[in-house]
């Protein structure tokens, strides 16, 4: 199971990969990086994408609660009834396994962004983020090779 330099690597090695990063999303750091930055800087592009990695997890038209069975508002709740809120919102008894987002893709006139969410075993808020020219990127191989490496990543 490949750590985190080891996983970056390995995307990178993907057609068409510009750079790659490991981001906490709660604190918009880099936990990891590789190749270039679309702006230069891995910190501010990692700052940048936990933005967006956040608002994807934590908006509940991106992520709905999913109640238990047998557990959702009842009749005449009010919007929102019943929705999970915050980071680490869906993480209880009854909630769907793993991240609320499996991933988000960004498409520019230069490239692929994709911000694959990594399920860990503990109470985190991780995810790959990758950067693919647009002429020679393949963002099926690359949405898929990202989830095999989300899945194999151990965290140390």
């Amino acid at each position: 199971m490949p750590g985190i330099d080891e996983c970056l690597l390995e995307a990178m090695a993907l057609p068409g990969a510009r750079g790659a990063a490991l981001v906490d999303w709660s604190s918009g750091l880099a936990l990891g990086t590789a190749g270039d930055s679309p702006v230069g800087d891995h910190e501010t592009t990692a700052a940048e994408t936990a933005e967006l990695a956040r608002a994807a997890a934590e908006y509940e038209s991106f992520a709905p609660a999913e109640p238990a069975p047998g557990t959702g508002p009842g009749p005449g709740a009010g919007p929102g009834a019943g929705a999970a809120s915050g980071p680490g919102a869906g993480s209880g008894p009854g909630a769907a396994a793993g991240p609320p987002v499996e991933d988000l893709i960004v498409t520019t006139r230069t490239g692929y962004h994709v911000l694959r969410f990594v399920e860990t075993s503990f109470d985190s808020s991780v995810f790959l983020h990758l950067w693919l020219d647009r002429a020679d990127g393949n963002l099926a191989l690359a949405r898929h090779r990202l989830r095999t490496l989300a899945e194999g990543l151990v965290l140390r």
